[in-house]
């Protein structure tokens, strides 16, 4: 069976569907990717034939965090949206041809189900954390602000239905106009229509278990881990074997504030720790010319998060489920989105702390949450929390699927 598998977004969400694809490859599938162009190089490594869609990722989210990031204008955001529509469209149509299924992963494949239909091929939606689901025990995820995990249940639903309506009033009519043109009724609730009645949820039912959610059925798959067997670089492995665990500081994909890396680093030395810190899309760094301080750039987590102390990160749901699954603590630093979230269920379940949003950021701050991530009870909560972590929701997801 060929499968197009689709995602919009950094390597977070684009190594869940390649560890996906892997599996359905071995038992004989055919699939493909289609994500950003940062990223065929390395899909494509893996044996996977891949589709580039949409911009320059890393050009457009990554970067220094300016002290004030002018906000879009409506009719920005609306141009923005209409384009992304129109391309995904029109890509991802070409992609499926041949296919019989349509995966599409996260919350902006806006175009994917109405090329399912209009081709009649099978269509699937997949989410890596279950607050992207309307469900009266979380508020929607947001890009610009951050909700409390706990507000009552009236709240979230009076939040859900305001979001339902801005995701209409962003997309609803360049979706339908698309649709129109390939003979498509118009569709009434972007949200719903995207997401279905039956979305998967691809995360781990322990770290992210799955909510009330009325009048949706969702089906949790647990986290899709790829298996990576690319061994860590000889300085990486020179750093590690110079001393104590260092620990990990990186925020993927996110932007980074100008004064991160001095703020994470010098937290990191108060407490007489080594750092390994993770270049990412925010151009972290080194600060000087000190012995205790490694600068790296992409990574097998899988390989290295196992050899530190603890993990200080954005919260995305890739790192927070690689860091549980290796068994350390984490401080979670959220930036937006589902990363909020995540930091609540990692102080829920004990396993590392939040901190503010980075651009608030104190070294103050950062060693007193360090300090909590490193106590003896979270340590042993946290490696207690790696046997109970699924390995192998990918395999078990391919097997459903087909």
């Amino acid at each position: 069976m060929k499968i197009l598998i689709s995602s919009i977004g950094s390597r977070g969400d684009v190594q869940p569907i390649l560890a996906l694809a892997v599996e359905l490859r071995t038992l004989g599938h055919e699939p493909r990717l289609c994500v950003a162009p940062n990223f065929k190089e390395w899909v494509e490594s893996f044996g996977i034939p891949c589709v580039p869609m949409g911009p320059d990722l890393k050009k457009l989210m990554g970067g220094v965090r300016p002290a004030r990031l002018p906000k879009p204008s409506p009719e920005q955001r609306r141009q923005l949206a209409s384009h992304t529509i129109r391309t995904q469209f029109q890509v991802i149509s070409e992609a499926a041809r041949d296919c019989e299924l349509i995966v599409a992963a996260g919350a902006l494949q806006l175009a994917a189900r109405s090329v399912a239909e209009r081709l009649g091929i099978r269509y699937l939606f997949v989410t890596y954390c279950p607050v992207t689901l309307r469900s009266p025990d979380h508020p929607p995820p947001k890009m610009d602000k951050h909700y409390s995990q706990s507000l009552p249940g009236i709240v979230n639903r009076f939040l859900w239905r305001k979001d339902e309506r801005s995701w209409d009033e962003l997309f609803g009519a360049t979706l339908n106009e698309e649709r129109a043109k390939v003979g498509l009724r118009p569709v009434e609730g972007v949200q719903r229509h995207v997401f279905t009645d039956t979305p998967w949820i691809a995360a781990d039912p322990v770290l992210a278990p799955q909510p009330s959610t009325p009048g949706i059925a969702p089906v949790q798959s647990s986290a899709w881990l790829l298996n990576d067997p690319t061994a860590l670089p000889a300085e990486v492995e020179t750093f590690l074997a110079q001393g104590e665990p260092p620990v990990y500081l990186g925020f993927g994909s996110m932007r980074a504030a100008d004064s991160g890396s001095r703020t994470l680093i010098t937290a990191a030395r108060t407490l007489g720790l080594r750092s390994i810190i993770s270049q990412g899309w925010g151009n972290l760094g080194t600060i000087d010319d000190g012995a205790d301080c490694l600068c790296i750039g992409d990574i097998n987590h899988e390989a290295l998060l196992p050899r530190v102390s603890a993990v200080v990160h954005h919260g995305g749901a890739g790192t927070t489920t690689a860091a549980a699954r290796a068994g350390k603590p984490q401080l979670i630093l959220p930036h937006h989105y589902d990363q909020p979230y995540f930091a609540h269920r990692v102080t829920r379940l004990g396993v590392g702390a939040r901190g503010p949003a980075p651009e608030k950021l104190t070294v103050e701050d950062t060693v007193s949450a360090l300090r909590e991530c490193l106590r003896p009870a979270v340590m042993a909560r946290a490696k207690s929390l790696a046997s109970r972590v699924e390995l192998h929701g990918a395999r078990v997801a391919a097997q459903r699927l087909t």
